[in-house]
């Protein structure tokens, strides 16, 4: 075992005797070691209830004869760090994440992994984190936040950003925000749409890295706990046949994922994980083979923010697994799990409850998946669209460019409704390296949303936006203007040309009129001049590689 490098022989006594001073016996010293890491916070809401979650597993671990040692984490909530400069850290604590379990794992010889976790960026970065260290490891999230309830209305997150909108439109008294405000968010868990966070928890599933029900059974379920106390005994069983994260994550399983993506209408960063977990992995996945799947997987479920369902009712409808016997035809079945077991057996006895929230693949809402890679002279490396949230009207669009140079820029001019229809925001210098950190910019899109808007301008940013988003919001776009993309020769009023069904993103302009402008820009001057973001910035490679740090 891993674990004998620091209790076997004389020479590790005064190792012995260190874990004897945190309680360990006689017999659980000579057990399995198995580390928990925990990623509990008293501050963000999907990660508050994580110590019950970690006592469930330490539980399991006991109980197939390991001994468990809980271990913890950094994370960010997204939802507190929006608009400000703590967005800033968002994207980045994932590459903190990830190095800080290899740490912690690395240092105590661990010989196998629980991953406790639930929210944005710590959910991938602790899989970026298994697949390096690849010692026998199980997921198990906090899970879902029930929508909240206002009269037969369900609520969620995204229910607040869009009332702002509307009281900045004069639509809702500011007494009416603040009733929504306290009804939106009832409890602990991952806010209840298909946001990052719960799109990440329920693509884990389809990864084969989780138990089925990891992305779908309420935080707030007895069932949550007796799925993270058999998450606690899996990881032993892993264990004793050696089966590891890279046997799992794999081009297969990847595959899976992308495909239950598409068809779920999942949030765009997504695409931005599931490349940063591929290259991790060491598992070649390019944005033309994203599209691809893309083009082939028909869009079955519209949750919030693309429609009125929450993650609750995905569960009650049959939950991951479900979706996926719908998509067999699709599927990589042979895929491994840590069920130990192929993924065709793991949802053999799946079936759709509800085809109301799960719909038959037979009669999807679109052929094409929810989410859509775009290509162009604004986007050589490519760009990235949830359009499974987009209207109808907006799926082709073109207009005028009004550019600005930040977020805030641009949340001001929309709050002096100096944005008109038909125009398309440019927010840029937003990207990995211009940030830096490419925030989410849920601001700006739920105020356009909020202001009835969102059928009538479209935005793009080399930035990222919440999972929460819904419009013609177009992120990611690579090259970014910090790099000396296309996206940094815009001026106001350059026309931006949208096809989403096409796949394009292109400016009117010639190839000429943009190398010239961008040979007049000044040199790209760093934002952040100290700290851990300064690293950041010197080390971060582009949205369309997954935001990975440079090998």
């Amino acid at each position: 075992m891993k674990s004998d490098a620091v209790k076997r022989g004389i020479e590790r006594a005064p190792h012995r005797a260190l874990l004897r001073a945190v309680g360990c016996s006689e017999i659980e010293i000579n057990q399995p070691f198995v580390g928990i890491v925990n990623s509990f916070s008293e501050v963000i809401p999907g990660h508050v209830h994580l110590r019950q979650i970690a006592e469930a597993v330490a539980d399991g671990v006991r109980s197939a004869r390991a001994t468990p040692f809980e271990v913890g984490t950094i994370g960010v909530c997204d939802g507190i760090a929006m608009n400000h400069r703590g967005m800033k850290y968002s994207l980045p604590s994932r590459e903190l994440i990830a190095d800080s379990v290899e740490v912690v794992a690395e240092a105590h010889a661990f010989d196998a992994l629980v991953f406790v976790t639930n929210c944005d960026k710590i959910t991938p970065g602790m899989l970026m984190a298994a697949v390096r260290l690849n010692v026998p490891s199980i997921f198990i999230s906090g899970g879902p936040m029930l929508a909240g309830r206002m009269g037969d209305t369900a609520l969620d997150l995204n229910s607040v950003f869009l009332a702002v909108g509307k009281v900045t439109k004069g639509e809702m008294t500011e007494a009416e925000l603040e009733e929504i405000e306290r009804l939106a968010c009832p409890g602990c868990g991952s806010c209840a749409g298909l946001f990052t966070a719960n799109t990440m928890n329920c693509l884990m599933e389809a990864l084969g890295v989780a138990l089925p029900g990891n992305g779908t059974v309420p935080a707030t379920s007895s069932e949550r706990v007796r799925l993270a106390r058999e998450a606690g005994s899996q990881v032993v069983e892993l264990l004793k046949r050696n089966i590891t994260p890279r046997d799992i994550v794999t081009q297969r399983s990847l595959h899976n994922a992308f495909v239950v993506d598409m068809a779920l209408g999942g949030s765009t960063n997504s695409v931005l994980h599931l490349m940063a977990l591929a290259h991790e992995a060491g598992v070649p996945f390019s944005l033309p083979s994203v599209d691809e799947i893309s083009r082939g997987t028909p869009h079955l479920c519209k949750i919030s923010p693309s429609g009125e369902h929450h993650v609750e009712d995905l569960h009650l409808a049959g939950g991951i697994p479900a979706v996926m016997s719908e998509l067999r035809g699709l599927l990589e079945l042979q895929a491994m799990t840590v069920l130990g077991r192929p993924m065709d057996e793991t949802i053999a006895r799946a079936r759709v409850i509800d085809n109301h929230v799960i719909r038959p693949s037979s009669n999807p809402y679109s052929p094409v998946g929810g989410l859509s890679i775009l290509f162009g002279n604004l986007a050589p490396e490519g760009a990235v669209v949830k359009s499974a949230a987009v209207a109808p009207e907006m799926m082709v669009h073109q207009g005028p460019a009004r550019v600005f140079n930040s977020e805030e820029e641009a949340t001001t001019a929309i709050l002096d409704k100096a944005i008109k229809p038909g125009n398309v925001v440019v927010i840029r210098y937003e990207g990995p390296k211009g940030g830096p950190g490419m925030r989410e910019m849920l601001t700006p899109t739920s105020l356009l949303s909020g202001m009835g808007m969102d059928k009538e301008v479209a935005l793009i940013t080399d930035g990222r936006f919440s999972g929460a988003t819904r419009g013609s919001a177009i992120g990611h776009v690579s090259p970014e203007a910090a790099s000396g993309g296309p996206i940094g020769a815009l001026r106001d009023g350059d026309i931006v040309k949208i096809d989403i069904p096409a796949r394009k993103l292109d400016v009117a302009l010639s190839d000429a009129e943009i190398a010239a402008r961008l040979a007049t820009l000044p040199d790209f001057e760093p934002r952040v001049q100290s700290g851990y973001l300064k690293r950041y910035i010197a080390n971060v490679t582009s949205a369309s590689t997954g935001a990975v740090f440079r090998d």
